[in-house]
């Protein structure tokens, strides 16, 4: 395969010898139980740290880097493009593939090879299929439930299946029929699957899937060893899988929130009572039910989620169990006991790169929103509707798409931007590869989303500004600058200080960006504390206490920005 896929290739046209998500593990199990590796011990514990994955991950390295048969940071897109435009000679898939090929594609289907060192098939995961209905039913709808999920598992619907959906059944007797046992496409996948390696069903297996991809990510991007990044694995497998906090009573817990409730519903009833909100109320009811439906909604959307995630705070999940642990979380967050703080695992490590992240983007937000604000308020410009529009359109288009087209942008070896530098000469940046690079890749993204909020705003203040003031200024001989720092700014502050406040907490919270252009590369750097608390909580063994912790903390961070930048705008 590989001496095929070497013929082939010729990376000045853009042609690779095969095409396949080599960056996950899931992709990649192939080549590891091939080399007869293996992901958990008999008695169930993970351990990915065995000779054969190291040598899996090596060959996988050899491809990428040595033979370079296939692209670098290959993703589903990719490997679909490359193989229906007749530029991938190979493409590992499952037989959701032929589905998504163009109509006419031409291709086969073959069994993945033998693996030449240990002479066994490369042995890919066999997922599971499965039909389920809930519990709550009536007694007669139970019955029709159970008679549908027969009937869907039985060898008529795994007919329909097999012929119409190109799906891998696994009824015996669907195989009996000659319309099927004649069909090449099902035939090769059926022999895939009597060889492949069953996806254990074990709750560790959750946990598992990040530290193994970050150890292929860090092989493939030659920065240490197999041997080290696997060790490095099974060392974040044993924290993530480590025991919970200690269970807690909650009695002393109960007592200390009907404290609060009962200190904090006196201080409201005092500040109702001094702001005279009652008398207002009796003499204005109709005022009030105008805001009625507002305030119901302010509860039912934010207030109740806050007070629920604030309880889910309190507690550990284990395996769908909840036990409850107080402060618990709070503790092993703050505390950093299971991460030094160098870790990009620690709370402070992320946190330091979260305010560094808000602090940049905001600084580009404000400085190109108001330069772009300023220059569209002189007189000379013209087409000022045209610009506006324009300028306005990043803003416009919804964040996840601009997210995933500035990802692409940014690719090693397909991007735009690594196209456009190497015009100038300028080899081709692994943009994800290191933190610097990464960062400044989610920056970019979020500034081309952030800066047309920033103009707007700042455009409407500079529009409310008489020009008086400024040509007073500038027949006394103030400058330029000093008529900007000294009359315009102070001018703006009333309506670009919300603005800021505002922006600050958006890019504070700005999920997507992250998320879907660096995903945290490289190993978890890039993240900011909410892409952390999604990963604790969806990807890192369901630890929806721990990353409840997380949100809480959040809040409470903005809370003390918010409280501080008012303070200071009230004394100024």
């Amino acid at each position: 395969m590989v001496a095929l896929a070497s013929r082939f290739t010729n990376r000045a046209d853009s042609k690779f010898g095969l095409a396949y998500e080599a960056s996950n593990f899931y992709f990649h199990s192939a080549w590891m139980f091939g080399f007869g590796g293996a992901i958990f011990d008999p008695d169930g514990t993970p351990r990915l740290n065995r000779p054969e994955n190291a040598a899996s991950l090596d060959f996988a390295a050899g491809l990428l880097n040595q033979s370079k048969v296939v692209p670098a940071e290959p993703n589903g897109a990719l490997v679909l493009d490359l193989f229906q435009s007749g530029r991938a000679l190979f493409a590992i898939s499952g037989p959701w593939f032929a589905s998504e090929l163009r109509e006419g594609t031409p291709y086969g289907v073959v069994p993945l090879p033998i693996i030449s060192k240990t002479g066994k098939p490369a042995r890919p995961f066999m997922t599971v299929e499965a039909i389920f209905a809930t519990t709550q039913l009536a007694d007669r709808k139970r019955e029709q439930a159970a008679a549908f999920m027969r009937y869907f598992a039985g060898p008529a619907s795994s007919k329909v299946r097999a012929l119409l959906g190109h799906q891998t059944v696994i009824h015996p007797e669907a195989f009996r029929d000659p319309e099927i046992a004649e069909n090449g496409f099902l035939k090769t996948f059926a022999t895939a699957a009597a060889q492949a390696e069953p996806m254990p069903n074990r709750p560790e297996m959750r946990t598992v899937w990040e530290p193994a991809n970050t150890a292929l990510d860090k092989v493939l991007r030659g920065t240490v060893s197999a041997k080290e990044a696997l060790a490095e694995a099974d060392t974040q497998l044993t924290r993530l899988l480590g025991p919970a906090p200690t269970a807690v009573s909650p009695r002393p817990y109960v007592a200390l929130l009907v404290c609060v409730a009962v200190i904090g519903s006196g201080f409201f009833l005092r500040t109702l009572r001094r702001r005279r909100v009652w008398e207002r109320a009796k003499q204005n009811p109709v005022a009030y039910l105008y805001i009625f439906p507002a305030a119901a909604a302010l509860s039912l959307l934010v207030f109740l989620p806050f007070a629920v995630g604030s309880a889910l705070s309190l507690y550990a999940h284990r395996y769908g169990q909840f036990t409850f642990v107080g402060f618990g979380n709070f503790l092993r967050i703050l505390s950093a006991q299971d991460y030094a703080i160098t870790d990009p695992y620690s709370f402070y490590f992320t946190l330091a790169v979260t305010v560094l992240w808000t602090v940049v983007n905001v600084f580009m937000h404000v400085a190109l929103g108001l330069s772009l604000a300023m220059l569209l308020r002189d007189p000379w410009v013209k087409l000022k509707g045209v610009y506006r529009v324009l300028l306005i359109v990043p803003w416009a288009i919804p964040n996840y798409i601009t997210a995933l087209i500035w990802k692409g942008m940014f690719h090693v070896e397909f991007g735009a931007i690594n196209r456009i530098l190497a015009l100038g000469g300028v080899e081709h940046i692994d943009w994800f590869g290191q933190f610097s690079t990464a960062f400044a890749a989610n920056v970019t993204t979020n500034t081309w989303l952030g800066f047309p909020f920033m103009m707007v705003v700042s455009l409407g203040a500079l529009q409310s500004i008489p020009r008086d003031l400024d040509e007073a200024a500038e027949v006394d001989g103030a400058s330029r600058w000093q008529r900007f720092r000294h009359v315009t700014l102070p001018l703006l502050r009333p309506a670009l200080v919300p603005a800021i406040v505002l922006g600050s907490v958006w890019t504070f919270n700005m999920f997507n960006v992250i998320y879907l252009v660096s995903g945290g590369k490289p190993d978890g750097s890039t993240e900011i504390l909410i892409s952390e608390a999604y990963r604790w909580a969806f990807s890192r063994q369901y630890q929806y206490g721990y990353a409840a912790a997380y949100g809480v903390l959040i809040f409470l961070l903005l809370l003390a920005y918010t409280e501080l930048t008012r303070n200071r705008s009230e004394e100024s």
